[in-house]
């Protein structure tokens, strides 16, 4: 199972990543455990969905351990940096399409609160968060965010270009610019449009009234598609930590795989 979850190729670009290991609040320190097998439990609990007090004991990693060096490296930046390193590994192979970058969100329900929650237009005003998502021409995700559920779409786009990574090109300096956007028509906002055209992106973003979504439908279904993928991993599609960070955790390393898999084709 170890190499699937976890196979060498992705491990060969985690493990100069993985950070030393901190000593538990109590003090004393502790021994560490193999991190690759810890990294294919915590794999594991995203592609599952199950709880971390039910995950099997086949891993060799106790639930505790499992979960605290989660949160270790997720303090520590680890999620952001192996999907940098992915995005870098396709970049230097020309496997990343900078012609036009596709924006949308989508909603996302939550089963115990926490931050970054809010009432959900979309699911009887229940409590959710929302999903962000930023990708190439071909729906690989290159940014991801969260918020809650009652925040219009629309906020999302500058803090998702401004986080866009430089990233590693075939040929000559690393790049980070999209040539255009497409979005729907929550970002139909004409001070949005000024933002982008002030950073040379071309806005392709239907109007209100004027266009209709189909018309752009042939660019945007690829994020459709890029959502659904993510969603695919269990643990992303309710969402089951309090803390943002956690879920923005899973969020980050499930399109770090998602983007991995392109390089395994």
């Amino acid at each position: 199972m170890s190499q699937r979850l976890v196979p060498d190729e992705l491990w060969a670009l985690v493990e100069p990543l993985i950070p030393p290991a901190m000593e538990r609040p109590q003090g004393g320190g502790r021994a560490r455990t193999d991190p690759r097998a810890v990294l294919t439990a915590i794999v594991f609990v995203l592609t599952s969905g199950c709880a971390w007090r039910h995950l099997p004991p086949s891993f060799g990693v106790s639930v505790p351990t499992a979960h605290w060096t989660f949160t270790e490296w997720t303090e520590a930046g680890l999620w952001r940096q192996l999907h940098q390193a992915v995005l870098d590994e396709l970049g230097g192979q020309g496997l990343i399409d900078w012609s036009r970058a596709v924006l949308d969100g989508a909603s996302i329900r939550v089963n115990k609160g926490g931050g970054l929650t809010g009432r959900s237009p979309v699911d009887r005003g229940k409590p959710g968060s929302k999903i962000h998502v930023l990708s190439d021409r071909a729906g690989l995700p290159l940014t991801v965010a969260i918020s809650a559920a009652n925040i219009h779409d629309s906020h999302a786009l500058k803090p998702l270009v401004n986080a866009l990574p430089a990233i590693r090109s075939r040929r000559g300096p690393r790049r980070r610019k999209r040539t255009k956007l497409h979005a729907d028509k929550a970002y139909d906002i004409p001070a949005l449009r000024d933002w982008l055209r002030q950073r040379r992106i071309i806005p392709r973003i239907a109007r209100k009234g004027i266009e209709s979504s189909e018309k752009l439908g042939k660019h945007r279904w690829v994020i459709e598609r890029t959502i659904a993928w993510l969603t695919g991993y269990r643990r992303l599609s309710i969402r089951y930590e309090r803390k943002p960070s956690h879920y923005l955790a899973f969020l980050t390393l499930g399109a770090a795989i998602t983007c991995h898999k392109k390089l395994t084709k």
